[in-house]
């Protein structure tokens, strides 16, 4: 890894987690009425928004790790797409995180180290490999959109907007990462990363 590599990634881990996500694609869902939601449910919906503002954190820093170490220019380029639409989905999520009245996880800077880690990882393993995690990730995170969908304030239609539009993207990326030759992973190594998942999760909901 070159010094001007080493600047870039430590420069776009700083923005990621501190700074302001830019926003290029219109909001899912601004066009419709704020929901009267009761104090309960809006925190409630804060909650659950703070732990996918995490998740697309660590959905920036797997994406970097794994363009960092993967072979092939016409992957990184794939990678480096997917990327820009996950940064469109930390946007949205932080943007409506602050109309819920929420705050950004304090696990923030810990979940993108581990989840650069992975994609590093993930990269060296080989491009198969790589492609096989993605898919595996964005299967996963569609199951967690799913999960949330199922429990979040019917009300609230300007979330469940953003996580929609969330949700069809990720099925994109996982369709993406199989045409260009995704390898199926171990069951344990599903299995782990859905324990890391579940440890995020469940930590940026309270902190």
């Amino acid at each position: 890894m070159s010094a001007d590599q080493l600047i870039i990634g430590f420069d776009r881990a700083l923005r990621t987690v501190f700074a302001t996500a830019p926003l290029s694609r219109p909001l899912p869902g601004a066009a419709l009425p704020e929901a009267e939601l009761s104090d309960a449910e809006r925190q409630a919906a804060a909650a659950l928004m703070r732990v996918n503002h995490c998740g697309e954190v660590s959905a920036q820093a797997l994406y970097q790790g794994q363009a960092l170490t993967c072979r092939q220019p016409a992957l990184r380029r794939a990678l480096a797409q997917a990327a820009h639409e996950e940064l469109e989905h930390l946007a949205w999520t932080e943007r409506r995180l602050a109309e819920l009245g929420g705050h950004k996880s304090l696990l923030n800077p810990v979940c993108y180290l581990g989840a650069f880690s992975m994609g590093v990882l993930s990269g060296a393993a080989g491009d198969d490999w790589n492609l096989g995690f993605l898919a595996e990730t964005e299967c996963q995170v569609e199951a967690h959109l799913d999960g949330h969908l199922a429990v979040w304030p019917v009300a609230d239609q300007r979330s469940r907007a953003i996580l929609e539009q969330m949700k069809q993207d990720e099925i994109g990326h996982a369709r993406m990462a199989v045409r260009l030759g995704a390898r199926d992973l171990p069951a344990p190594v599903k299995g782990a990363m859905r324990l890391f998942a579940r440890l995020m999760t469940g930590g940026a909901r309270y902190v």
